[in-house]
């Protein structure tokens, strides 16, 4: 067990004390059933709310090194309010500078200026990370993608509640493709209810370590009814 960093704006640790990767990998990538979930796909788009240290993304991209197909694409979009810079970044990672070997340096090298908007970040083999340094309600209603698969991360409902809006949860029903998974650490009944308002089928799971449960699901469109005749 090791100390977890801290957000200041929140005062919420940005992973587990417990395990950060392990808890990231239960959550986000068992929860979202990857690498299963990219099988047979030309392009697959995870989109994540709350980059922090990264360490959701580097799971993420080592997956997908690990377990894709040539030839096939991942596509990361992660929004982050309040960005840390690359030191802080490799800092806060460094316990598992072996385990990113090849995944951490890279990303810290790419890694934008932290100046508001839209980052794209090339890193080779496919993998392309958009990051977007902005409140989440206000730039996710300005992207335009067709996502597989959302980590709904960014702090817990109570210590960060304006991220969990009706604004998200409706634009991840814009951008969601039929099907798309999502998986977040929280459990909280008003997350729930609203991406259930959206379409979205939500599950009540295992949680990680001593945190009881999570919430999975995918999402379901429904066709709006067609409007009765002589009816406007």
């Amino acid at each position: 067990m090791f100390g977890a960093p801290k957000s200041e704006q929140f005062n919420d640790v940005y992973f587990s004390e417990q395990d950060g990767l392990a808890e990231s990998r239960h959550v986000f990538l068992q929860g979202n059933n990857l690498p299963e979930g990219w099988m047979g796909k030309d392009e697959f788009v995870i989109a994540e709310t709350g980059f922090g240290t990264g360490l959701n993304f580097l799971a993420a991209w080592k997956c997908f090194r690990e377990n894709a197909d040539a030839g096939q694409k991942l596509h990361f979009i992660s929004f982050e309010k309040y960005p840390l810079d690359g030191e802080e970044i490799l800092a806060n990672l460094y316990h598992w500078s072996d385990e990113f070997k090849g995944y951490l340096e890279p990303m810290v090298e790419a890694y934008p200026m932290l100046v508001p908007g839209f980052h794209r970040v090339e890193l080779g083999d496919g993998v392309l990370l958009t990051l977007i340094f902005d409140d989440v309600n206000e730039a996710m209603p300005q992207v335009d993608a067709k996502v597989d698969a959302w980590f709904l991360d960014g702090f817990k409902p109570s210590s960060n509640p304006e991220m969990w809006s009706e604004v998200l949860f409706q634009n991840m029903a814009r951008l969601s493709k039929e099907g798309a998974r999502f998986a977040t650490f929280t459990a909280a009944g008003a997350v729930r209810r609203g991406l259930a308002e959206q379409g979205f089928i939500v599950e009540k799971v295992q949680g990680f370590g001593r945190k009881r449960d999570m919430s999975v699901g995918f999402f379901k469109a429904t066709p709006k009814p067609e409007p009765e005749k002589g009816t406007q």
